[in-house]
């Protein structure tokens, strides 16, 4: 795992985030934790954020947490991210890894209707992330492979979204007249 005091504070600060069903908070993390792992292409980063954005999702959907078995995957989750935070700061990688990798499996074993809504849930934000990504400027597969996810799913999620290549550009001022204009500053 690459930016690992970074992925500290992320999990902290998500923690206290879930506590206080700050679902807007825990956007803002996944969101910088996307830039870090489309600067790193590590796939550690990219599963925090998009458990991180996953997260945000179901507290957002209030009525997730009226489900039976709600109660059990919050427990397993907050243990879950309290184990990976104690493992960052034993520099324990492969704990790190086996934490991540169970956050993975209490979304997979949650049972009954609540089940299909977080599978859901974390299955768009994978596809959401990888757009993310893919606005960093890295490239389609490469964004596809680094999540799991494949290109179609992610073109047609980028194909959807305002088109970044069509947005203003910004200019720049010719040399003499920013000379000109810095002159003028000082006189």
């Amino acid at each position: 795992m690459q930016e690992k005091e970074n992925v500290l504070r992320i999990l902290q600060e998500t923690k206290n985030a879930i506590k206080q069903n700050d679902a807007i908070k825990l956007k803002v993390l996944s969101n910088q934790t996307i830039h870090t792992a489309s600067i790193t292409q590590d796939s550690d980063n990219v599963l925090v954020a998009v458990i991180v954005y996953s997260l945000s999702k179901m507290i957002e959907r209030q009525e997730y947490q009226k489900f039976s078995g709600w109660e059990d995957f919050y427990k397993k989750i907050m243990s879950a991210i309290e184990n990976t935070i104690i493992a960052i700061k034993k520099n324990d990688d492969a704990k790190i890894h086996e934490n991540m990798s169970l956050i993975r499996d209490v979304i997979n074993k949650v049972s009954g209707k609540l089940k299909s809504y977080i599978q859901d849930v974390f299955r768009k934000a994978e596809i959401n992330k990888a757009s993310k990504i893919y606005e960093h400027g890295i490239s389609m597969e490469k964004t596809a492979n680094l999540l799991g996810i494949s290109i179609f799913e992610l073109a047609i999620y980028a194909g959807q979204k305002q088109d970044i290549s069509n947005a203003p550009l910004g200019y720049t001022i010719e040399v003499k007249k920013r000379i000109k204009t810095m002159e003028d500053m000082f006189k």
